[in-house]
């Protein structure tokens, strides 16, 4: 019973996630047309810290930053740099909905990963609702595209790969890591790494810019708080599939903010990735 109440909380947390992502993603689609994706990546994290340590400062609980596993930490956080570059780099040429309809592609992914990198087994079924879904991603992407827009779905795709790997270590990390320590040193070494990288073609910050990147910094603590603890509480195989509301959060913002709306393609290729993941959720079930 403990278990079940567990995954159910995992489950909403990481729906609760989902929503402050799509805000925090539209402001990162909004200041790129300002600033560089790398020096975007580096904003994503600065403007979290000061959240995340506040926090912990206010609660008397700034023990709970310290780092058991550090290299595993920075590991992470380059991967997390090469996820954040690639997901600004599309947004910047890709609407919000088209992005997400590629990057749903990650909690497939993480299967792959897992089966990788944690020693999980994984059935034929599994793999094969894994093809169909990557089959899906093919079809929103388009193959037949040329210039800008197939290389920014690559970029998704490439992006989507990325969280995968990201997910997987989370699950390496909590076993020993507390939430406010994941989320600190991932924050922390994101900055870091991000800014350096950034720091040859950096573009001076207009002032009234500065309110859009404190809300993308509580955004991005909120939501990355939110999703760290739902895959401390339940697998990554129960939760990572309502990671798929993204889709439709994605194509409102679109359309309240830009006028967009996503075309039948981008829909047909998003709709068979969904289902296949919510195959894998139905084996999941099958499993426990």
């Amino acid at each position: 019973m403990a278990e079940r109440a567990a995954r159910l909380r995992g489950i909403l947390l990481m729906i609760a996630a989902v929503g402050v992502f799509g805000v925090m993603d539209a402001l990162m689609k909004f200041l790129v047309a300002h600033y560089p994706p790398m020096q975007i990546a580096c904003l994503r994290g600065a403007s979290s810290l000061p959240f995340v340590f506040a926090t912990c400062a206010l609660t008397g609980r700034l023990a709970d930053l310290r780092p058991r596993r550090l290299q595993l930490h920075a590991i992470r956080a380059v991967v997390s740099i090469a996820m954040l570059w690639l997901f600004v780099f599309a947004l910047s040429r890709m609407s919000l909905a088209n992005t997400y309809a590629i990057t749903l592609s990650a909690p497939l992914l993480v299967v792959p990963c897992a089966v990788l990198l944690l020693g999980e087994r994984a059935d034929r079924h599994v793999w094969a609702a894994i093809l169909v879904g990557l089959c899906g991603v093919l079809v929103a992407l388009n193959p037949s595209m040329s210039g800008f827009a197939a290389v920014a779905g690559l970029a998704a795709l490439g992006a989507a790969l990325c969280w995968a790997v990201v997910v997987v270590m989370v699950r390496l990390l909590s076993t020993t890591e507390t939430t406010a320590s994941m989320v600190f040193w991932f924050l922390l070494l994101l900055s870091a790494g991000a800014g350096a990288l950034a720091a040859p073609g950096w573009v001076g910050i207009l002032r009234a810019d500065l309110p859009w990147i404190a809300l993308l910094g509580f955004a991005g603590w909120t939501a990355q708080h939110l999703v760290t603890e739902a895959f401390r509480l339940a697998p990554a195989a129960t939760v990572a599939p309502f990671e798929y509301l993204s889709i439709a959060w994605g194509a409102c913002i679109d359309w309240i903010v830009w006028s967009a709306v996503p075309g039948a393609r981008v829909l047909a290729g998003a709709g068979i990735v969904v289902g296949a993941g919510l195959y894998l959720v139905h084996r999941e079930r099958m499993r426990t």
